[in-house]
């Protein structure tokens, strides 16, 4: 687990019982939402301790930092420091029932689907799980090809389709000269499928591209020109995906017109290439789960969300994207933290063994 500003340093300033009524305090938070006062904590701990003490207690809490008081009320709310201590220092993990487990391992090993199936699949039942919005960084694709073909979109564009050996279809658009005949489109697609199936277009880009600047291939100037930016525009892997499931969670815990407003923004977030980016940068960082909680969450900072994520890996034990959930503050982090862990795990096995019988094959 990464921690990112260590508010595991107040520790020592609580006592047992501060921990005990700040635990609780937390409890609450997750379960309702709500500010608890000093007599309904009294009853919840059971304890010899008068709500007057407990109300020390709280305006200890509060005068460090790890609690608030929402309006005039008595009752209190975690900070989002207060959070931080809570996850990262006092937290007991549970553990996912064989249920959950069984659950996720089924929804994600369906045979013969592609890599972005297995991911959709992974995210959807995270969701579902967690009651939160799924998310899932999906690798860039450099395997194996089974086709490739050159469209005519418009003059001047051209769209190349390409199909993995896997069944994952990746599209991209490419830039030709005005004019172009649709036989030099059939003529350059035919070439590439001759050296390309089989193979990763990363390996047989430099064997294509020193045969078009030997005139060794068979092309005339312009289909070589479309060759060339076919296999370039594919060379380095198709771009990471960023893949959202189960948006509609997180309106299910709104409670003021503030929180519709900060979905609506976290939405807008979601569907921009910076937050792929940052999940990516995110992923890479350290090993394990990672934890953003609110205004210091580095992903999504201004959406007063929590996002926790977790990298999962290829065959080769290289960290080639991320999976997680997003949603309120008020998460039950000692669920989903290991619910998290364990999908990542999942689906990096599912890649090694993707990897592993193609290898076979």
């Amino acid at each position: 687990m990464q921690d990112h500003a260590d508010p595991r340093e107040l520790i020592g300033e609580l006592s047992d019982r501060s921990r005990e009524i700040f635990r609780h305090i937390v409890d609450a938070y997750v379960a309702t939402g709500e500010p608890i006062g000093s007599r309904s904590l009294s009853r919840r701990l059971g304890m010899s301790l008068w709500p007057a003490t407990i109300r020390n207690v709280m305006a200890d809490l509060e005068e460090i930092g790890l609690l608030f008081a929402p309006h005039t009320s008595a009752g209190r709310l975690p900070t989002e420091i207060g959070l931080r201590l809570f996850v990262h220092a006092l937290l007991e993990f549970g553990d996912i029932s064989e249920d959950e487990r069984t659950n996720i391992e089924t929804q994600c090993a369906s045979a013969g689907r592609g890599v972005s199936d297995v991911l959709g699949e992974a995210t959807t039942v995270l969701s579902g799980l967690s009651q939160c919005a799924g998310l899932v960084i999906a690798p860039k694709t450099d395997r194996p090809l089974k086709h490739i073909e050159f469209v005519n979109l418009a003059p001047g564009r051209v769209l190349v389709v390409l199909v993995t050996a896997d069944g994952v279809v990746e599209n991209r658009v490419i830039e030709v000269p005005m004019g172009l005949p649709a036989s030099t489109l059939i003529h350059a697609g035919n070439y590439l499928n001759a050296r390309v199936v089989g193979r990763t277009a990363a390996e047989a880009r430099s064997e294509i591209l020193a045969e078009i600047e030997a005139q060794r291939a068979e092309l005339d100037e312009l289909a070589a020109g479309v060759v060339a930016a076919g296999i370039a525009e594919r060379a380095g892997g198709a771009p990471a995906t960023l893949i959202v499931k189960g948006q509609s969670q997180l309106l299910s815990d709104i409670q003021a017109i503030d929180d519709l407003q900060r979905i609506r923004t976290l939405f807008d977030t979601l569907e921009t290439k910076e937050a792929m980016l940052r999940m990516l940068e995110a992923a890479h960082q350290a090993e394990g789960v990672q934890i953003y909680i609110g205004a210091e969450n580095n992903l999504f900072s201004h959406a007063g969300c929590s996002t926790i994520i977790a990298p999962y890996k290829d065959g080769n034990e290289q960290i080639v994207g991320a999976i997680g959930v997003i949603g309120p503050t008020r998460l039950n982090y000692a669920r989903i933290i290991p619910m998290v862990d364990y999908t990542a795990k999942v689906v990096g096995r599912l890649l090694w063994d993707g990897k592993d019988e193609h290898k076979a094959a």
